[in-house]
């Protein structure tokens, strides 16, 4: 059996649901005496978002998962991920407008992760889209209405990004 065929198979066990591309894992909370959920895509090692789960009747033993409980466990984690990639791709891809001297230009950094060499590229359109500069600046350079309009009344020089 291969690791792809494991994570598609259905599991729905009192304290173990796989199904839908996720699996949910209610375990011990370390925190405290109570249980939490984890809820990890497939094909993931970390849990992609840890909530607390409900006691039993017992108040000793976790609440075992059904369906509905599953179904909101997958709704939630899936739009905690996309929120999370919304605001990684606004991090990497900033986009700017400004106004220098009657005109209107778009200021965009976007920036390529990488674990050892990461990039950035700062670009100045003009208001038609024509690249009017386009230089490679550190993945650290703070894209600001300020820098911005630094860089445009440097005469959107690469030398001036540099320096800045």
């Amino acid at each position: 059996m291969t690791d792809t065929d494991h994570t598609e198979e259905k599991i729905t066990e009192p304290r173990l649901w796989r199904d839908n591309g996720w699996t949910a894992r209610v375990q011990k909370n370390e925190d405290d005496d109570g249980w939490a959920v984890a809820m990890t895509p497939d094909g993931q090692t970390e849990a992609a978002l840890i909530g607390p789960w409900t006691m039993g009747r017992d108040k000793k033993n976790p609440k075992p998962l059904d369906t509905a409980a599953f179904n909101t466990l997958v709704k939630t984690a899936s739009e905690f991920v996309r929120r999370h990639e919304q605001q990684l791709h606004a991090a990497l891809h900033q986009h700017l407008e400004i106004t220098h001297k009657g005109e209107r230009f778009s200021v965009m950094l976007d920036i390529e992760p990488d674990d050892e060499n990461p990039t950035a590229t700062l670009q100045a359109l003009d208001a038609s889209g024509d690249v009017l500069a386009q230089v490679k600046v550190s993945p650290a350079y703070k894209l600001t209405r300020a820098s911005a309009g630094a860089w445009a009344e440097a005469g959107f020089s690469v030398d001036a990004v540099r320096r800045g």
